[in-house]
């Protein structure tokens, strides 16, 4: 288990029809070492932060065999690192072997699983077509979003270590599913629910819907 690339990037405005649209997807990999602060990595920005970043979104991850995936279904495409928007690419870590609220250690930071990635248009600007965000959510391949345990450094080439598995056991495919496909599972949220690094807004949101089941 590795880190392939590190990505960053700051918002920019870029052209959508006719109108102008800011947005931080756009990711390039860098060399050399890159500081891991609480909120994000050095050099990298969120457009939106009502839905972007946070502690609970400091950094995005999406496994590279996710991009042999994409090159069968996108031929012809080039694929960088960086394109879905992530800012870590690994290689051993999959969404079906992740669990949320696994700790990992990268370089010298530790951080925490906290909740899968449910694009907004912005991926399908980044890849100049609207259908990618259906396909992207069908694919059952989102990625998983990063808080900031212990700040630190990491860089490409580093090993990624899993320091601790949350008990619950809970894949980031399970509460994909849940986000998107099975919203009134009730014995998925209460799992979730006992992750201790569960994302605060999936938090509320499966608080609230038990809450109104119960009425």
């Amino acid at each position: 288990m590795r880190v392939v690339s590190v990505n960053v990037g700051l918002p920019r405005e870029v052209q959508r029809g006719t109108d102008l649209v800011r947005t931080g997807i756009h990711k390039e990999p860098i060399r050399g070492r890159v500081a891991v602060r609480r909120h994000n990595l050095a050099g990298d920005g969120q457009a939106d932060l009502s839905v972007h970043g946070g502690p609970d979104k400091a950094v995005y991850a999406y496994p590279i065999e996710n991009y042999w995936y994409w090159s069968e279904q996108l031929p012809g495409r080039e694929l960088p690192f960086g394109i879905f928007g992530e800012n870590l690419t690994v290689e051993g870590l999959p969404e079906d072997a992740v669990h949320i609220g696994d700790e990992l250690q990268l370089g010298s930071a530790r951080l925490a699983v906290t909740q899968p990635r449910l694009p907004c248009f912005k991926l399908g600007i980044r890849f100049g077509d609207a259908d990618m965000v259906p396909r992207f959510l069908a694919s059952n391949r989102p990625g998983y979003y990063l808080a900031v345990l212990e700040e630190g450094d990491l860089g490409a080439g580093d090993a990624v270590e899993i320091v601790h598995r949350d008990e619950n056991r809970l894949a980031v495919t399970e509460l994909f599913r849940l986000m998107v496909h099975d919203k009134t599972n009730r014995e998925l949220m209460q799992r979730a629910l006992r992750v201790r690094h569960l994302a605060a807004v999936l938090r509320h949101k499966f608080e609230s819907r038990l809450e109104e089941s119960r009425q």
